[in-house]
């Protein structure tokens, strides 16, 4: 992410602090991805930060995925600056779903004060009604009161000791979805950031092309006719296991999930080519791209996207991922981003062998 993070905008600002209408913009954003998280069964989110919260070109805040990382499923991870870290941790060196709600509070109680305020301090200010000095002067009160008020209030909900006593992810978005009043006003105007418009590649493949137009039908053509061709070797190793049941399961769920995007019945498509990432000790970068593009037509975007990703993990140089990345970032009204994943497509398809071209 090009425009750094929160931490760098909220407590090293260079020229101008962050607008209070950005923050509450932050506080959206953060609620938002969280409540995806959960959505996709990945309710623990671990040591929630400013560090986390990264900015794009377009200065829309993101979460960062490292909180989601593998090796911090165990539940144990946690930042080692005690002052933040909820309070079940320190008791049973845990985390929960609910210590997620106490991390967002103490975010909360960064965009309010631009500094870092431990979560006991800034409780006891509340409950002494000087929440007035939570606030942050750099801001020379251009703030709604009402509204910070309301922030104070969801922060110390979000701060409870006791685990049960904290709200729940919708909580936060129903309390801070009304907050929002300049949608209409760009994250990077009230950032004061420059934003660079990136050019569109002037060599394209016929998929890169079909992908820059957003043209479903040709992608979908392109996709079954290069079918697995840039994975050659992987069919070999299934064939050369394929006396073992398991190898058989995956061969009839993968035969049966090509069908499915064969006849554009893209839900069922989806169906089996989950069932066929559970069952593969490899992943197949092929099946995650025509995954993606059976969620593009279901308008699931985000699901798109991260798929995407996952194939161009699979196959790093892959132009296919790129293109497909481009497509679900336009979907997702991130043209910039969508620009930058059509050059990046375009420069590895040149290095390509013609042969290789599609």
């Amino acid at each position: 992410m090009p425009n750094d993070t929160l931490s760098k905008h909220l407590f090293h600002w260079d020229k101008q602090p962050l607008p209070w209408e950005m923050r509450l913009r932050i506080a959206y954003h953060v609620a938002q991805a969280l409540d995806h998280c959960s959505v996709e069964n990945r309710k623990i989110y671990h040591d929630l930060n400013a560090y986390r919260i990264l900015f794009d070109e377009d200065g829309d805040p993101h979460l960062s995925s490292f909180g989601l990382m593998k090796n911090s499923r165990d539940g144990k991870s946690y930042s080692t600056n005690l002052a933040y870290t909820p309070p079940e941790f320190l008791r049973t060196g845990r985390v929960i779903p609910e210590s997620v709600i106490y991390s967002y509070g103490t975010i909360l109680l960064d965009l309010l004060s631009g500094k870092h305020i431990p979560p006991s301090h800034a409780l006891d200010l509340i409950r002494g009604k000087n929440s007035l000095f939570l606030m942050d002067s750099s801001l020379e009160g251009q703030y709604a009161s009402d509204d910070a008020t309301k922030l104070v209030e969801l922060a110390s909900k979000c701060l409870q000791f006791e685990a049960r006593e904290r709200p729940d992810i919708k909580f936060l978005l129903t309390a801070v979805a009304p907050l929002q009043h300049q949608k209409e006003v760009s994250s990077h105007v009230l950032m004061g950031l420059t934003k660079t418009t990136a050019v569109l590649p002037t060599m394209l493949s016929p998929l890169g092309k079909a992908c820059a137009r957003m043209d479903l039908t040709a992608v979908h053509d392109i996709l079954l006719k290069t079918g697995y061709k840039d994975e050659e070797g992987a069919e070999n190793e299934l064939s050369f296991q394929e006396w073992t049941q398991q190898v058989q399961d995956i061969l009839n769920t993968k035969k049966f999930g090509d069908i499915a995007f064969r006849d554009k019945d893209f839900k069922n498509a989806i169906e089996y080519y989950s069932k066929l990432v559970a069952m593969m000790s490899v992943p197949s970068a092929t099946v995650y791209a025509r995954r993606a593009f059976s969620y593009l037509i279901n308008d699931q975007a985000e699901l798109a996207l991260r798929d995407a990703m996952q194939a161009q993990v699979c196959i790093p140089d892959w132009p296919t991922a790129f293109y497909l990345q481009a497509l679900a970032l336009s979907k997702l009204g991130m043209e910039t981003d969508a620009q930058d994943m059509l050059n990046d497509g375009a420069a590895f398809e040149a290095k390509r062998p013609i042969s290789w071209r599609g």
